[in-house]
């Protein structure tokens, strides 16, 4: 199974120390296909796989529901003190959500490159945010929407992905969102224009809130 990474997407109301428990969680678009139970499932199991990977110890990745066991693409975001600790995700339904939200906070945590791995220490203290994804679509370039569309973009072997939060956070435009996803697959920013392959996906985000 392929783990993808990306850049820092945006938060939400997330802050939540785990070790004082999981409190509400807020999705981050008007329509939501998971339930609050739901959510606070996905969100405790994302913290439980870190701990027992720390702890050397199995967990049960028995989906709770036939729901939670239908394959689905899903991208696991860590925060510690507000800063992106770890985002690594599965771009396509190629495993059950429920195993697949488990195994990617555990790549995000201890396999994302572009920081050391999480330390017991540091545990207790990050916050999950999760982005479950439709199935990437072809799209026409006028027809993508900031705010509602992932974007991935592929040519020549190269392909990048932004979630539909990034651009919301950094205040792009379509135009500039199109540019940065060609620049995260390590193409040139106007290869959206010049036979690029264009897919728009869209996700439901989820995060702890803060119990302040």
């Amino acid at each position: 199974m392929s783990l993808l990474r990306r850049s820092s997407p945006s938060v939400a109301s997330l802050p939540e120390n785990p070790a004082k428990g999981i409190v509400a969680v807020e999705p981050l678009v008007p329509t939501a296909e998971y339930s609050p139970a739901e959510r606070t499932s996905l969100l405790t199991l994302a913290h439980q796989a870190i701990l027992s990977a720390l702890q050397q110890r199995d967990i049960s990745l028995d989906p709770p529901s036939a729901h939670l066991a239908e394959p689905r693409g899903v991208f696991t975001s860590l925060y510690l003190r507000e800063e992106l600790r770890g985002c690594v995700g599965y771009v396509l339904p190629t495993a059950p959500l429920y195993r697949a939200v488990a195994e990617t906070a555990r790549a995000a945590a201890f396999d994302d490159t572009r920081f050391d791995p999480v330390k017991m220490d540091e545990a207790a203290s990050l916050r999950v945010e999760l982005s479950v994804l439709s199935l990437p679509r072809p799209i026409q370039a006028d027809a993508v929407e900031v705010g509602r569309h992932g974007l991935l973009i592929s040519s020549a072997g190269f392909r990048g992905l932004l979630l539909p939060q990034v651009p919301v956070e950094r205040g792009w435009d379509r135009i500039t969102f199109l540019e940065q996803t060609c620049r995260k697959a390590g193409l040139p920013i106007d290869a959206w224009e010049s036979g690029a392959t264009i897919e728009a996906f869209t996700a439901e985000v989820f995060g702890e809130k803060n119990s302040q």
